[in-house]
């Protein structure tokens, strides 16, 4: 435990501080199984390469499958760089699953609602009741906790099942064996590698066959937290923590987040605009409030005062790649995960989500494993079952940022009319009533908001654990069960 930044705060070599670790005292209750009891016949040795969020959470699911995992993580010390993050119930309901309920309980916050505003009045566009309506609907509610914090509880909750190996920089690897190479000049034997190094990721080149570096979408994100005691000293801000919801103001070319973290003890701020600064800059810098002001000029006042407490911010560039056409490498004994294969924008606020469905797949799949055989096939089943979902999501935060983002004019108040509407018809739904006037010209925008509302159903009801075992049964087990290593008398 002495690896993992708990204090204070630390400078690594290329970015800003790290966010200190809230230490939590809730027990982690972790399941006695996973998997319906299920633990591979034949346990392999698998190394996971990062550990983030994605990383941690393949480890421990790999682990609860049976097979012995170490982490290679390149810094010395672990941490976590980041704000705050928003888990919606597909995320969340794993979490619970692994014992986590209890830290969640502690240190992050259920939000009531979410309320788009606009950018230079604060009108009320939409606001859309969460908290126990979203859980009688999709099984688990969504919570905000800042991003240190839940890569504390995950390392927590992975460090008894796993090796975490720190200062250990993967700089070539032969994927066929498969063999990493680390800085030191170690050679890393593995059964299997799994590639969840992020958006910088080293293992993805040794998929895609070459160097593969993220292009700049030309857009930048200022993040920072505020202590709540300042807003609640605010008659202006004090409803901001009093009644905590997701509040996301929509304006020309930018648009902010924010949102209570840390048992409403910190208020967390992300502002995602179009940056006018050269795309070579450095990723993540410290930058002046000044700076972070000037784009933000005529927005309402509850922004402006917000801003006039933040004294410095961490500016990233928003960096994306496309879609790759496999994550698996030809020999099959290498995977990727979560952003090394699929990095989300933040426009959807489903990255970590993302990642750590696809640990749960991935452990999932293996509690199966009896023979080598299985290896790649099972890999292939992983990304059949992800690639879609994965690639739908970075597909939607990509086009989701053209709807935040609209300027003002004609089709910004468009959306601002459909926005109204659908806050006005959600009583009437609760009511199960029939909206008035559900044909004619209101027939598009209901039928929008229709398809909408299925697709949020399609991501917040998901449950890896449940689609891991309905291909297991429909497929898996005739296809992938009977395989066996030829025998070589």
């Amino acid at each position: 435990m002495s690896n993992f930044v708990t204090v204070g705060t630390m400078a690594p070599s290329d970015g800003p501080p790290m966010a200190a670790a809230v230490n939590g005292t809730a027990p982690i209750e972790p399941p006695s199984e996973l998997y319906q009891g299920r633990r591979a016949a034949l346990p392999l040795d698998i190394v996971v390469v990062g550990c983030g969020l994605g990383g941690l959470a393949a480890a421990f699911c790999l682990a609860m499958a049976g097979h012995k995992v170490t982490i290679l993580e390149s810094a010395a010390t672990i941490g976590e760089i980041g704000a705050g993050i928003s888990l919606s119930p597909n995320v969340t309901r794993l979490l619970i699953r692994w014992g986590l309920e209890k830290r969640l309980h502690e240190v992050a916050v259920k939000p009531g609602a979410q309320t788009l505003r606009r950018w230079c009045t604060g009108e009320t566009l939409c606001r859309i009741q969460w908290g126990d309506p979203m859980a009688e609907k999709y099984g688990a509610l969504p919570y905000h906790v800042h991003r240190a914090d839940l890569h504390r509880m995950l390392y927590d909750l992975a460090e008894p099942h796993v090796n975490i190996r720190t200062n250990c920089r993967v700089v070539s690897m032969n994927p066929s064996i498969p063999t990493l190479m680390l800085k030191s000049g170690e050679i890393v034997h593995a059964d299997l590698v799994i590639g969840a190094d992020g958006l910088k990721s080293t293992t993805r080149q040794f998929v895609v066959g070459k160097p593969d570096e993220p292009r700049s979408t030309g857009d930048a994100a200022y993040r920072a937290v505020i202590p709540t005691d300042i807003l609640l000293a605010d008659p202006d801000l004090r409803s901001l923590v009093e009644t905590p919801e997701m509040t996301t103001w929509l304006g020309p070319q930018r648009h902010i987040v924010a949102y209570n973290i840390r048992a409403k003890e910190e208020y967390n701020i992300a502002m995602c605009y179009t940056d006018q600064d050269p795309p070579e800059e450095l990723w993540r810098i410290e930058e002046s409030a000044n700076r972070m002001t000037e784009e933000f000029v005529g927005w309402e006042p509850r922004i402006q005062k917000l801003l006039s407490l933040i004294p410095s911010t961490l500016k990233w560039k928003l960096m994306d790649r496309a879609p790759l056409e496999t994550w698996i490498h030809e020999d099959g004994k290498l995977a990727l995960l979560g952003d090394a294969c699929h990095p989300m924008l933040p426009y959807a606020g489903q990255g970590a989500a993302m990642a750590i469905e696809d640990a749960a797949v991935l452990g999932n799949l293996f509690s199966h494993l009896s023979s080598r055989a299985q290896i790649a096939p099972l890999l292939h089943a992983y990304e059949a079952l992800r690639y879609e979902r994965a690639t739908n999501a970075q597909t939607f935060s990509r086009l989701n940022k053209a709807t935040l983002h609209l300027p003002d004019g004609l089709e910004q108040e468009q959306r601002d009319g459909k926005m109204r509407a659908a806050m006005e018809d959600a009583p009437k739904k609760i009511r199960d009533e029939v909206p008035v006037g559900d044909t004619d010209a209101n027939t598009k925008g209901n039928t929008s908001q229709r398809n909408n509302e299925k697709k949020i159903a399609i991501q917040y009801g998901y449950d890896a654990d449940e689609e891991a075992e309905k291909w297991w049964h429909q497929h898996g087990k005739s296809e992938i069960g009977p395989l066996r290593v030829p025998s070589t008398s």
